[in-house]
């Protein structure tokens, strides 16, 4: 569920941020990706975000974020087909990731992955299948900023508010679809003390840290 790319493989690009049930093709194919230090058999499919490879707004996340907490709860916020959430739990193994996606096809996918490599610290699940006073240590995401201001703003303020006490949270930008400004709108919007920045910069994006204290 991340947006640096358009439409791909033909499918509406509006199918992979708001639909339960894609209507295309579920054809799927394995892929080998560099996540957590090493090559990784992963599954993909069409009406998932970046079915034909690793997007590199993702990429950059997971090369320039730091170390992901080694234990508690971690948010993978639009997993789409699970690299960030598989990324996390392998060098992670003793924190429970969440993957969140509305997309059905893209958390069947997510726990494909997570087979496939021997993961099983990854929960795939749906908004509705996240207990409501769970909070967590950490919160990656490569948001779906093409979804709109509305939908995204939602969004992060559904979620980023859920953080533990000294948790924070690692989002990936396109500078120009509004990185900066998106910080400005986070430290407007996020509670006294809590602190929205530009962590990292690399290939046009930005990587946002937002602290809680």
């Amino acid at each position: 569920m991340s947006v640096s790319e358009g439409q791909e493989t033909g499918v509406r690009r509006d199918e992979q941020y708001f639909s339960a049930q894609p209507s295309s093709e579920d054809r799927r194919r394995q892929l080998s990706v560099k996540l957590a230090g090493a090559d990784r058999h992963v599954e993909v499919s069409n009406g998932v975000f970046s079915a034909s490879r690793l997007d590199l707004g993702t990429s950059v996340l997971l090369r320039h974020a730091p170390a992901p907490a080694q234990s508690g709860n971690i948010l993978d916020l639009g997993c789409g087909w699970g690299p960030i959430a598989l990324h996390v739990a392998l060098l992670s193994p003793r924190a429970k990731v969440w993957a969140l996606d509305i997309n059905e096809r893209a958390l069947e996918l997510t726990r494909s992955s997570a087979m496939l490599n021997g993961v099983s610290n990854i929960e795939a699940v749906t908004a509705q299948d996240l207990p409501a006073d769970l909070s967590f240590d950490q919160i990656w995401s490569n948001p779906p900023i093409r979804v709109g201001k509305e939908v995204l703003h939602n969004l992060l303020m559904t979620y980023l508010p859920r953080l533990s006490q000294g948790g924070s949270a690692y989002l990936v930008v396109q500078r120009n679809l509004g990185s900066d400004s998106l910080i400005t709108w986070l430290n407007g919007q996020l509670p006294q003390g809590w602190e929205a920045s530009k962590y990292a910069s690399s290939k046009g994006y930005r990587v946002v840290e937002v602290t809680r204290p």
